[in-house]
């Protein structure tokens, strides 16, 4: 039947173990490793400055997975005409590489390229991290594969097979060439055989093992490096001490103060120095090792290099008070559950009206001023929590509290109002120049400039958080900080160290909220001294002009003598609407009754009214009087988040013609002010008029020939002024000629400012934390860079461009993700670290007490490289200026412990490295031996080929490895 599948099966790939080894030879295709290897002779040091790559495979032996990784050395192509000029019996590339002594113990590196010298090889290893072929059996059968995959491909590439445990390092392999292979063992031991712990012993290894079958043997190459290990300071001790915290009140202490992040280590962040001295090209016979002498004292050795090993996580100050500082963002409390019951809120009702629970707050508490000058600051929040809890409870002692305050409220300590007032006009005007790169930081952090009182209280807050009290202290703070923004709201009193004028958008959103309640008070004070202004002798016409002109910061629109409406005492907390007009016009029929008698020369229904300044240049058209420039209101400052409120409830009207008007009407609140304004200040002009005025390229202006044929220019409108029904036009008709100061107030400055106490009222600590953390983040880079500025350190100014760039993407947005502000504290603690590591090693090293002013750069150069380098070499090795330093180091440790009992007891006891190195040195015995041996000896039989061998072996306190590579001719074999 049609149904049935002919099958065809193939026998060719029969058992697990064919697939296994025909997988790894697809591998070996896919990379193109088939062929003659050809490359240059490695030159010095490539191994550590060139760059290696690696790619891997899945492949599975049944269901046992492998992977396969190629570990190469990125080279530049070499030359065509190089392969032609390789023989036929030209030794595979990785064969020459192990003679080479170019690379010798580089300093980060596969093990396997430290072990042979190998720039590119393939591992097969089991997949999975925990498992591991242990059975020799299997041992075998993998070496098998590769052998055969080998054999079958041409591959020249060396292939090992990782066995034992991971953690053990234990590879063996094979690499094979036209009639050479060589195979790649290893010996690894707990324990360190005695006699191996010298040289001659492993040259005894390494000969018996080639078993080279002639008497004479050619001679063995040697390569030695003994490392030493510093890690007892005792000479010395960390410079950093913790700052003292009780002195801190005072003002400086360690480093100290409000306002400034501490910076560096708490211990010592080096935490090891290795020496590492190194015989790079020893002949065989040149040195005598053994068990009774050794030759290799480390003063001789022609090569020194020096590497530190950095203590883990140092702790390091601003690292501590940055992460502090974020991990306040993560708490839930209000600042009312922190502080126990509500400070604002007394009987504990239920408040529905914010007015009410305001009010409250600012309820006169009879309270004895304190001696000290901080008079301004009555700490009624302390006296409410007083209430409540014990006497004595409070978070922040006073001491704290008030060298905080006067901190952020320089002109809290004068107690006479006036120099007050003086004082707040000038304090917030004390900017850097603008051009400065460092002062400009905050525009891309989104925080607020490094001298406004917003970043002041960010410091502070940070301190508080880490020294006193935690999350109480910053509660309690923040609580008295509010105290003091709606004291100086209800007493005029302007907030220092905040820009003059509207809300600045590029800053944090708190640092406008305090900008606009500044803006606010600003108003209100001026419309405070107006009102004093029009109760004295002047004309209110009078007062008008002369107040503005005097109070008027910023030119043509003054914000402060806006409208002169009652004074504060007069307001009623329940008025939700402030229509002055009422109240207003009564006061100026008064005043206009007094004029009258006094002559008045107009009737008042025409009397031109809060005229600025006459225009200079622009007449009336019908009167032909001059044009009066008028007093008019300042447009309303806003907050990025009123914006964003306009903007949507603007969007929300949809785009019916209904909703389109409305938008307009809403739009168009200012300008009808402004007409009102103008108005008021020209009796009987027209619309044309305020267009001149307004939006010059409105009215359009040209020349015309009349009827007597004299050139005369007549304007008219632009187009868009004479659309029908037209919102300039329909403004224009509805606008009555009233003064700014009689009109209803376009920027509500009570409603506003109560907006903004009660936002900062009702702030949580961590959301505080949330509109403070650019601050700290600003702060902690300005002061990273200016610690770099003093070490010069270019691998530092990068990561400090990298945190800038970083950080200016993360914050420009309204909520970060924890994780990317975790990643910018990270990265600055990086840089912290770094710094600290650059000052221990100049203390170590002296380079601040060398009188040689060459000497002092090459110290300084050295302890550069040491930081960024995995590995320096000492020029002049134990001679040279750093090798002499580096002496000193060990002697000084040697010699803490010599006392004569304790000697003799090692001379007893010792082992023996000790006794045949210890003592006649100045040096410990070394922590780590590393020698290698090569030679080029015909294998196995005298005839063969003369090929590369090679051993390396390493000796430390509780690891002993053997790792060598013997090449046979296998022509005849």
């Amino acid at each position: 039947p049609e149904s049935e599948v002919f099958e065809i099966t193939d026998f060719t790939t029969a058992s697990e173990w064919e697939r296994f080894i025909s997988k790894i030879e697809e591998v070996l295709n896919d990379w193109k490793l088939i062929g003659i290897s050809s490359g240059r002779p490695l030159e010095k040091g490539i191994f550590t400055t060139g760059t290696w790559e690696e790619k891997s495979d899945e492949i599975s032996f049944a269901d046992f997975k492998f992977s396969v990784t190629h570990h190469y050395l990125v080279q530049e192509p070499s030359d065509k005409d190089g392969k032609e000029e390789l023989g036929e019996d030209a030794l595979p590339l990785p064969m020459q590489d192990l003679l080479c002594m170019n690379n010798d113990f580089p300093p980060r590196a596969h093990c396997l390229v430290r072990w042979y010298g190998l720039r590119e090889f393939v591992v097969i290893a089991p997949a999975a991290n925990n498992d591991a072929v242990v059975s020799e059996s299997k041992c075998n059968l993998l070496l098998s594969s590769i052998s055969i995959a080998l054999g079958n491909t041409g591959c020249q590439v060396p292939l090992f097979v990782q066995i034992h445990h991971k953690w053990r390092r234990m590879y063996v392999g094979e690499c094979q060439g036209p009639g050479v292979r060589t195979d790649f063992e290893m010996v690894h031991l707990r324990k360190v055989p005695s006699q191996y712990t010298h040289l001659s012993g492993l040259l005894d290894i390494f000969k018996t093992k080639i078993g080279c079958p002639l008497t004479p043997l050619p001679p063995v190459s040697i390569a030695i490096r003994l490392t030493f290990v510093l890690q007892d300071w005792q000479q010395y001790f960390w410079p950093q001490q913790p700052p003292d915290m009780d002195a801190l009140v005072g003002g400086e202490v360690g480093g100290l103060e409000f306002g400034k992040l501490p910076f560096g280590a708490c211990e010592d962040p080096i935490s090891e120095l290795h020496l590492a001295t190194t015989w790079p090209h020893l002949a065989e016979g040149i040195i005598v090792d053994n068990d009774v002498y050794s030759d290799l004292d480390p003063l001789q050795a022609p090569q020194w290099s020096v590497r530190v090993r950095k203590a883990d996580n140092p702790q390091c100050l601003l690292g501590d008070f940055l992460t502090e500082f974020f991990k306040l963002c993560r708490r839930k409390e209000s600042t009312d559950e922190i502080l126990g019951r509500s400070a604002f809120d007394e009987e504990g009702k239920e408040v529905a009206d914010i007015t009410h629970a305001l009010s409250k707050l600012t309820e006169p508490a009879p309270v004895p001023i304190p001696k000290l000058s901080v008079t301004n600051m009555v700490h009624s929040a302390k006296k409410k929590i007083r209430k409540h809890r014990g006497v004595d409870e409070s978070p922040l002692n006073n001491d704290v509290l008030n060298t905080v305050l006067l901190f952020l409220f320089p002109d809290a300590a004068d107690k006479l109002a006036d120099v007050f007032e003086n004082r707040a006009s000038t304090s917030a005007g004390n900017n850097p120049p603008p051009e400065n790169e460092d002062y400009n930081l905050f525009s891309y952090f989104k925080s607020a400039p490094s001298d406004s009182l917003t970043y002041k209280l960010a410091l502070c807050l940070c301190m508080i958080n880490f020294y006193h009290g935690g999350v109480k202290g910053v509660a309690h703070l923040w609580q008295e900080f509010v105290l003091e923004m709606r004291y100086r709201w209800e007493n005029n009193y302007l907030i220092p160290g905040l820009a003059n004028g509207s809300p600045d958008l590029r800053c944090c959103l708190l640092h406008q909220k305090l900008q606009m309640l500044n803006c606010c008070i600003e108003r209100k004070k001026a419309r405070d001294e107006g009102k004093r202004g029009s109760v004295s002798d002047r004309s209110p016409a009078g007062a008008s002009g002369d107040g503005a002109k005097g109070g008027d910061h910023s030119g043509d629109n003054p914000d402060k003598e806006k409208e002169f409406g009652k004074s504060w005492e007069s307001w009623s907390d329940s008025e939700e609407e402030f229509f002055e007009c009422l109240s207003d016009t009564e006061d100026l029929k008064g005043n206009g009754q007094e004029n009258g008698k006094k002559g008045a020369k107009e009737p008042v229904n025409l009397k031109p009214e809060g005229r600025l300044h006459p225009h200079g240049k622009l007449m009336l058209l019908h009167p032909g009087e001059p044009l009066y420039v008028p007093i008019t209101q300042e447009p309303a400052p806003m907050t990025e988040d009123l914006l964003e409120e306009q903007s949507e409830v603007l969007a929300k009207l949809g785009t019916s013609a209904e909703g389109a008007h409305l938008r307009a009407r809403m739009q168009s609140a200012c300008l009808l002010s402004d007409m009102e304004s103008f108005k008021a200040a020209n009796p009987g002009c027209c619309l044309e008029d305020f267009v001149r005025w307004y939006s010059p390229r409105d009215y359009i202006e040209e020349e015309v020939v009349d009827e007597k044929g004299n050139k005369v220019i007549r304007g008219q409108l632009s187009a868009r002024m004479k659309i029908p029904s037209n919102m300039w036009v329909e403004a224009w008709e509805t606008a009555k000629p009233v003064p700014a100061r009689r009109q209803k107030r376009l920027f509500d400055d009570t409603r506003e400012a109560e907006k903004v106490l009660h936002y900062l009222a009702v702030q949580k600590p961590a959301d505080l934390a949330r509109h403070l953390l650019p601050c700290i983040i600003h702060a902690a880079v300005l002061k990273v860079k200016e610690e770099e500025a003093l070490e010069d350190i270019s691998s530092v100014k990068k990561i400090i461009k990298q945190i800038i760039s970083h950080s200016s993407k993360v914050l420009r947005f309204p909520s970060p993700e924890d994780k990317k502000l975790e990643e910018i504290i990270a990265q600055i603690m990086s840089v912290e670290a770094i710094i600290a590591r650059a000052r221990s090693l100049k203390a170590k090293f002296g380079v601040e007490k060398c009188e040689n002013e060459e000497e002092k750069e090459d110290l300084q150069r050295f302890v550069n490289s040491l930081l960024e380098q995995p590995e320096v070499s000492v020029l002049g090795a134990g001679r040279g200026p750093a090798g002499s330093i580096i002496h000193k180091l060990f002697v000084n440790t040697q010699r803490v412990p010599a006392v004569p009992p304790l000697e003799e007891e090692l001379r007893r006891s010792g082992s023996q490295e000790e006794r045949r190195q210890g003592l006649q040195s100045e040096f410990p015995p070394p922590t780590g031996r590393e020698v290698i041996l090569r030679t080029s000896v015909p294998r196995p039989a005298p005839y063969s080929k003369a090929l590369p061998q090679r051993m390396y072996s390493v000796l430390t306190r509780e690891d002993f490895r053997l790792a060598g590579a013997f090449s046979a001719d296998t022509t005849f074999f």
